[in-house]
């Protein structure tokens, strides 16, 4: 899909964020893997939450009839063993809002041998988190992804999950990763490449394993998974760059998924780059998702966050941006990088409207995401009329604003968002090429951007 973004636009309202795709892959596995009945409410029906849902569905029985209509593209309802879901009305997002998944778990004892290998199409997380749940599982199973997921490192996760007693093996170091699950130990594991994701894959190994598992983070990443664990009853102790935690078998649970903070960064920019005020409503505000707002604080945009509830550990509320009057240059050092790593996109196509040179330190990560963001970035910035280059491990945007252009999205759902945002502020039209990856983990994009006034057209 192409989209032309004309500039001029000033947004106003409210909106909503689809589910945080982070918390829901957690849920879901957690859901699957619990005893007892889980219900699941406001689950985003994004292509890589779907995997994961399509991947446990291969894994286990009662849940698997609940678990495979949801994660189909015909929408279908589905009833068995006790598992339903339903479909409530019209979304916000524009699309169908799932209002409650309802899986049936058996505990981990209950998972089952898949009859061929998992298909975790695009999603990294869906792999890394069920080779956790599958280390101690009695059976072998082979994961697999698309071409761009078996371009990822894989062995960061595989190595910490050998030394657990499990048999893991991958491809040169990516997918297809085969494991062969069996007793565990826990360990002492301290990742040299700070990730949320092994970080959980390990925590999901260590609830079946003997002994006491820890996790100790040079930089301290998202902790959903902690959060959850603890809200569920498990023997877990959490300090500062430590995740302590024993055996545990969690019963099912109630909760509502809250909307994606990453998501909802795309909206900040896009009303901070038109000089509107904008309120998030239904947004996760857990402060190791929302570090990016103290970076867009640096580059003056002012932001407010109202905590109304809680969900599963998560805290839940408003997220109010403030009309702005022009953006900061800034310089983002290696540290930060892990915390703000999902919307480096959209901070550095606000930084191609400062007035001066900004700088992403260290951000080699960059080059393993879906894409080689690194370049995909500096690409799509001097595409749309602006300045920008990848130095070695660094990302160095020019700034002075954008001229308009055409850019490529190369197959990447959060480039495709910066690039349109960016538009919004540029001196002439603007297209977008492959804007439908969006889906990936905001469908209804281009619906909410409209919505709130954004001058953004979807072209033949």
């Amino acid at each position: 899909m192409r989209v032309r973004i004309m500039p001029g636009s000033r947004l106003e309202g409210k909106a909503r964020v689809p589910g945080d795709k982070s918390v829901a892959h957690r849920w879901i596995i957690l859901a699957a893997t619990a005893i007892g009945r889980s219900a699941l409410v406001e689950v985003p029906r994004s292509l890589d939450v779907r995997s994961t849902a399509s991947c446990l569905a291969r894994i286990t029985s009662k849940a698997r009839p609940a678990l495979d209509a949801w994660s189909s593209n015909d929408g279908s309802l589905a009833k068995g063993h006790g598992s339903t879901w339903n479909l409530g009305v019209e979304g916000s997002v524009g699309t169908a809002a799932l209002r409650a998944l309802e899986v049936e778990g058996e505990g981990r004892s209950g998972l089952v041998a898949p009859a061929g290998a998992l298909d975790c199409g695009n999603a990294g997380t869906t792999m890394r988190l069920l080779s956790g749940v599958l280390a101690s599982a009695p059976f072998e199973t082979e994961l697999v992804g698309d071409r761009s997921l078996s371009t990822r490192p894989m062995e960061r996760v595989a190595q910490p999950l050998r030394s657990m007693g499990a048999v893991v093996e991958t491809a040169d170091g990516h997918a297809p990763v085969r494991i062969v699950g069996g007793a565990l130990s826990g360990i002492v594991f301290e990742p040299g490449t700070p990730s949320a994701q092994v970080k959980s894959a390990v925590l999901l190994a260590g609830l079946d394993a003997d002994g006491r598992t820890e996790v100790r983070e040079p930089v301290g990443t998202r902790d959903h998974t902690e959060r959850a664990l603890a809200a569920l009853g498990a023997p877990t102790s959490v300090s500062e760059g430590s995740v302590l935690l024993e055996r545990y078998q969690h019963e099912g649970f109630a909760a509502t998924v809250p909307g994606d903070p990453s998501s909802g960064a795309f909206l900040v920019a896009a009303a901070a780059l038109s000089g509107s005020e904008l309120t998030i409503v239904g947004v996760g505000l857990n402060p190791s998702r929302t570090r990016f707002l103290e970076v867009m604080a640096r580059m003056g945009i002012h932001t407010e966050r109202r905590i109304d509830r809680f969900e599963l550990g998560e805290p839940v509320g408003e997220l109010w941006v403030a009309p702005s009057a022009g953006i900061d240059s800034l310089r983002v050092e290696p540290d930060e990088i892990p915390l703000v790593i999902d919307e480096i996109p959209v901070l550095a196509l606000l930084a191609a409207h400062a007035d001066s040179e900004s700088r992403f330190l260290g951000a080699s990560e960059l080059r393993v995401k879906e894409s080689d963001r690194l370049e995909g970035i500096a690409a799509g910035i001097r595409a749309l009329g602006g300045a920008a280059a990848a130095e070695g491990h660094d990302l160095v945007v020019g700034g002075g604003g954008l001229q308009g252009g055409r850019a490529d999205a190369m197959g990447d759902h959060r480039m495709a968002m910066a690039f349109a945002v960016a538009a919004l502020a540029a001196r002439g039209p603007s297209e977008v090429d492959g804007m439908q990856r969006a889906d990936v983990s905001f469908p209804g994009f281009v619906a909410t951007m409209q919505s709130l006034g954004a001058l953004l057209e979807e072209l033949p």
